[in-house]
């Protein structure tokens, strides 16, 4: 029967039984549930399910990186704070808005200067500076809209501090104190701010907001089919190039690409990965190349460049909304002049001189003054004004969280199960039992409510 079809079909181009072909979006068909496929000599692209329109060929030619262009990082203003592109638009931002901005750089860089310390002073049990990337996390939560959700790794100071979160919120969180969202159950620099920012709690885990941001934003993608006339949003998730290694980043990149899921996904490919330099952690064109990959639009762009961070975010959220949905994916390069945290030494492992080259040349403050400056909106005045008064505002709210209850005993065990389980009230029964057996040992008179708030 093979044979008389294939004889039968010599001359056709394709002979099949029975079809059912999805059109693509570009309009080619992508699968074909046919019972004899045959292709004319004259065929000049494949029908396979897994490379559909692969042009053919009669040369073996392996794809070799390095015959590709690398791709480019988008930049609009130079480290004079100058625009570059003269025959372009100004930059789309008001002069409030580039002051707000400067001064929330400003918040994030004293605030990490000021916590360190207190972590050296025994004051706080663990900090991550965020020095060198305020541009990218500012710049980028200012093109979202508030009822976009974001999904944070644990740099994103900036994203907290651009989208409303206060002194006493970030105080509250980091002394673990009764005003504390997350009711003192997480590592400080965790910050919990759902119902205020929109953002979701962080977590140590590296990667796990990955498939987390995929699965909020299909679960957004489904919402606006059921009420089309709400304002579309989106999920942006950030993350650093280390993260990338994970398991969870392929497998969010290549669900959002598939499902079509309004999400951003933005790297902050900031050198370093802990200890480990990003020659050491990948061989190819960073993780913008993963995106094409994938099937994903990508850009990589200049992360101490606030108006680019600013343009490439709003312009990849107008993209993740249009269509149905769809993942955009944003690397955003910059240099961790920081430590990788209170934990590590990072001259370890790289120099004193390449950090201050990277302090003084391609600082993200630095540039973004030089913009203000240079159109008369800054000034040394200015400068030293606003550097008093954050410091003396930080170190305020910090004394007063520190004087604030922690809360009560009985967060131990809440928001797990709506109802105890029998073996969860067995150990509250004991922890009460303990704490009061052994007074001294355990001074629950700085938590809200004593004992009885168990």
């Amino acid at each position: 029967m093979a044979t008389s079809i294939l004889r039968q079909s010599s001359c056709l181009s394709i002979n099949r039984a029975t079809t059912f072909s999805p059109i693509l979006r570009n309009g080619s068909i992508r699968w074909s549930t046919t019972a004899a496929v045959v292709l004319s000599a004259e065929t000049t692209q494949t029908r396979f399910p897994g490379a559909v329109g692969s042009p053919i060929t009669t040369t073996m030619n392996f794809t070799q990186p390095s015959n590709l262009s690398q791709i480019p990082t988008y930049r609009v203003m130079g480290s004079d704070g100058i625009i570059l592109d003269k025959d372009r638009e100004v930059p789309d931002v008001t002069n409030e808005q580039a002051v707000t901005w400067y001064k929330n750089m400003l918040t994030v860089n004293i605030l990490d200067s000021i916590m360190y310390e207190a972590q050296r002073q025994g004051r706080l049990s663990f900090y991550m500076v965020s020095a060198g990337e305020e541009g990218v996390t500012v710049g980028s939560a200012a093109a979202l809209e508030p009822r976009d959700v974001i999904c944070c790794q644990y740099r994103e100071t900036g994203v907290f501090q651009q989208r409303g979160f206060t002194l006493k919120d970030f105080m509250s969180q980091l002394v673990s104190n009764r005003n504390d969202p997350g009711k003192g159950r997480n590592m400080p620099v965790h910050y919990s701010g759902k119902n205020k920012v929109g953002a979701h709690a962080i977590a140590s885990t590296l990667g796990t907001q990955l498939p987390h941001a995929t699965g909020v934003a299909l679960a957004m993608k489904i919402q606006a089919l059921e009420n089309p006339t709400d304002a579309p949003r989106v999920v942006a998730c950030y993350f650093g190039e280390g993260a990338a290694s994970e398991g969870d980043f392929h497998a969010a990149l290549n669900i959002a690409a598939v499902k079509g899921c309004p999400v951003i996904f933005i790297c902050r490919n900031n050198g370093f990965a802990i200890s480990t330099p990003t020659s050491d952690q990948y061989k190819g064109d960073g993780i913008a190349s993963r995106g094409v990959g994938y099937g994903i639009a990508t850009l990589r762009v200049d992360g101490t460049d606030i108006f680019a961070v600013y343009e490439a975010t709003k312009q990849a959220r107008q993209m993740a909304v249009s269509d149905g949905g769809r993942p955009i994916l944003l690397e955003l390069m910059s240099y961790r002049v920081s430590h990788h945290s209170t934990s590590d030494d990072s001259f370890a492992y790289r120099t004193r001189s390449e950090v201050e080259s990277w302090k003084s040349h391609d600082n993200p403050l630095t540039r973004l003054r030089k913009w203000l400056e240079n159109h008369d909106l800054w000034d040394d005045i200015l400068e030293k004004e606003n550097r008093t008064q954050i410091r003396r505002a930080i170190l305020k709210e910090f004394a007063a969280a520190e004087r604030e209850k922690k809360p009560a005993l009985s967060a131990i065990f809440d928001d797990v199960y709506e109802v105890l389980s029998e073996e969860q009230e067995a150990q509250k029964k004991e922890l009460r039992r303990i704490l009061q057996k052994y007074p001294a040992e355990y001074d629950v008179s700085q938590y809200e409510g004593g004992i009885e708030g168990l």
